[in-house]
Parts: C-alpha cells; structure tokens; sequence
C-alpha cells in the first residue's frame, strides 16, 4: 500500500518553520465589534502573534457603479452618500464637481467657498470619528465620549443645511438649492471659535499619554515608498512622510485662494496617522475660518448657482404656480436635459483620501460608466503586510488608524 500523504495545511510552513497544525486560525469578522465595520481577516495566529492573514471584503456590496448606469446624472448623489458615510459631503462635492467639468459649468466663488466650508467640516467629522476609536481601541473612552459631541454639532449644521445627517445628498450640480440659514451661519462660527479648545483638550488626553504612545508608536508601520507603491493618498501617505494632497496638487473649489499647511509623519505608524489627522482638523479650522472671510469680502454675496437652468432646479414656488418651472424640474430629475458625450476624471482629497469619479457620457440620459475611486479599497490591501509579525492587539489598532470605510471597500 503506498503511503498516504498527509494534506497541504500538515506540511511545514517554509517561511515559520512551525507545524500548522500546533498554530490558531482565527476568523476576525465580519461582524466581530472590533472590526467597525462589515469585513473579514482570517488571521493565522503563534499564540498572539499574526503569522499570516487573508482579508475577504465584499459583505455590503451595492454595485453602485452598475446602479449608476440605469440613473439620471442628477439622482447618483445618494449613491455617494453611502460609500465614506462619514464624510457625505466631501462625495457628494466630488460628483457635483465631476458633472459640472462633464458639462463645462463655471460656479461663482460664493458657491465653491461654501463648498469648501461644508467638505471642511466632514473632513473634521470623519478625522473625529477615527481619532477617537483609535483611543477606545487603545482602552481610553473618556476621549471617544467626550470629543464625539464636535461630531454631533457637526451633524447639527448639516442638519440644518439640507434637512439631514448622515447621508446628506448636499448641495446641487452648479450650485446650491439655498442658502444656508441664519442658525447654519451660527453653528458654523461656533465650531471655529469652540473646536480649538476641544482639540486642545484631546491632545492632553491622548498626545503624550505614556500608555496611548506605547500602544500606538510603531504599530501598523508603513514606509513612504511601500505606501505609493500600494496606491495610498490621503491622512496614511501623509503618515508615512510624503506631502501629497489633492487640494494643492490639483485644486478644485478655488482651494488655491487658501493657505494651510500639509501634516506629515515620519514612521508611517499608527501614532504618525492620529497626529496627522489632529493636526489636519486645525487646518481644517484655519480653512473655514479663511472662507468665512472671503465671503464677507465678495462683492457678490448672493449667487447661489451657476446661470444654468436647465441643470438647476427651479426654485419650489415656481414649480407649483407656473408650467414652464413646472417642466425644467421634471426634465432636470428625470434625465431629459442635454449632456455632452466625453470623458472625465475628477478627483477630491475626501476624509480618507483621494476620492475619484471617472465617468464617460454617450449623450444618453444616464452614465455609459461611471467608476468610483475609493481610497479605503486602494489602502486595505496593505493591510495584511502592516499586521504580520504583530499582536493581535495591534492588528485592531491599526485596522482603526487606516480608517477602513466599509462602504468603500466594494461598490
């Protein structure tokens, strides 16, 4: 009888030179609390050192870009909306700015510094929301409970703008629906004067905190050159010491009126990625308040659109008391307005990074294709590379400072 050979998961790992049979697979996810969000890692575990990993994604796949096909160019925003829910306006933006350079629509400055002000305030929220459970994750929940309330007032002035807080579908291609109120203008003055002392008073909590600093400095490294190679942009390749960011190497929104500097780290580790985002939300303050500044100074303080009727809707009134708003409403949401056969590519530097829409237009009423750049997708798959050789611990340590999105992660 020949002898019977045992199968591949009994053989010696060639790397470890262990017996797999004496290590632990572990299923992290997909609906394990650590992983915040729908995703899974099978980890290949020595005791509590990550040996090896795979990562499935795919769990809330919408196929947003095959929905994107069969809908009218102006009913996409709130498929943007559910990607990084944490930070809708940014998508939101990005796909207004993409169907305004499709159409060639020139905004006033008004509209695109209040653009800049609503994407400033969700790049605060999203960073807020990542900084946070990076503390909870390190054992630390006073910070989680007690910054979280700036993300609340932040929801408040979406709230307030468009009626909604999570998934916003802000705003309009070629402008804004409204201005924004009184008490909008309010809340927005107040993140700007209050927030400062808030971060002030995270960074005593956190910053130099020995325990925080031992669990977080030199978990999940990343150098600069093995980040570029895996695609990265945005707050995790500034980490790891290179300066990039959409908003001053290719700017939309008039972004060059504005001045503000671009944090970066050095080690690319789980440390360098929280004080990057502390210090991209006082820019994004510093930001906020320059618009706010630039809109007292225009001499134009009441356009709200581009002069572009038949892509902007008509004001409600109108379209109840005469036919021809009556019809521009209808042909704007049903798709029946012109649009030029071409392609585009735009980009914006959204929460996580560089968030980008690549859509070509037949001329018909929908999208031919419409392809969805999310950075949390381009990123995720560095993750196992970051976590080998680590703790289990660290591994949700990491996988918070990425600020793995898992609406991005399939579309």
């Amino acid at each position: 009888m020949s002898k019977v050979e045992k199968p591949d998961y009994w053989q010696k790992d060639l790397v470890h030179g262990r017996d797999l049979s004496e290590l632990t697979t572990l299923n992290l996810g997909p609906t394990h609390p650590a992983t915040h969000g729908i995703f899974q890692n099978v980890l290949t575990l020595d005791g509590e050192i990550i040996l090896d990993t795979e990562q499935t994604i795919g769990y809330i796949h919408r196929a947003f870009e095959k929905l994107a096909e069969r809908r009218p160019f102006y009913q996409i925003p709130t498929l943007t909306d559910r990607m990084n829910y944490c930070s809708s306006p940014i998508n939101n933006m990005g796909w207004h700015m993409t169907m305004e350079k499709l159409i060639g629509i020139e905004l006033p400055k008004r509209v695109e510094y209040m653009r800049v002000i609503v994407m400033e305030l969700a790049r605060i929220a999203d960073h807020i929301i990542c900084n946070t459970i990076i503390g909870q994750d390190a054992g630390a929940t006073t910070p989680f409970l007690y910054v979280y309330q700036w993300r609340e007032k932040i929801y408040d002035i979406y709230e307030e703008i468009c009626g909604a807080r999570l998934t916003t579908n802000m705003g309009r291609i070629g402008g804004w629906e409204r201005d924004f109120s009184d008490l909008a203008w309010k809340r927005i003055r107040h993140i700007v004067d209050e927030l400062p002392a808030g971060l002030k008073e995270f960074d005593s909590m956190l910053l130099r905190n020995r325990i925080f600093m031992d669990r977080t400095i030199g978990c999940g490294p990343i150098g600069g050159e093995r980040a570029l190679a895996y695609g990265f942009t945005g707050p995790n390749l500034r980490a790891a010491g290179v300066d990039y960011d959409v908003r001053v190497s290719d700017p939309y929104c008039s972004y060059q009126d504005f001045d503000f500097i671009i944090p970066v780290g050095t080690n690319g580790d789980t440390y360098d990625r929280f004080t990057v985002r502390q210090e991209e939300m006082r820019q994004s303050i510093s930001i906020i308040r320059q618009a706010l500044e630039k809109l007292e100074k225009l001499s134009d303080k009441t356009s709200l659109r581009a002069d572009v009727p038949e892509w902007v809707l008509p004001p409600k009134e109108d379209v109840y008391s005469a036919m021809e708003p009556l019809i521009w409403h209808f042909k704007i949401v049903m798709g029946e307005t012109e649009v030029p056969a071409g392609e585009v590519y735009h980009c914006v530097e959204g929460g996580n990074g560089e968030l980008g829409f690549y859509l070509v237009s037949d001329g018909g009423r929908t999208p031919f294709r419409l392809h969805l750049r999310r950075p949390c997708y381009i990123y995720y798959q560095a993750y196992p590379e970051m976590i080998k050789g680590g703790m289990l611990s660290d591994a949700i340590l990491t996988m918070s400072s990425m600020n793995v999105i898992a609406g991005e992660l399939d579309a």
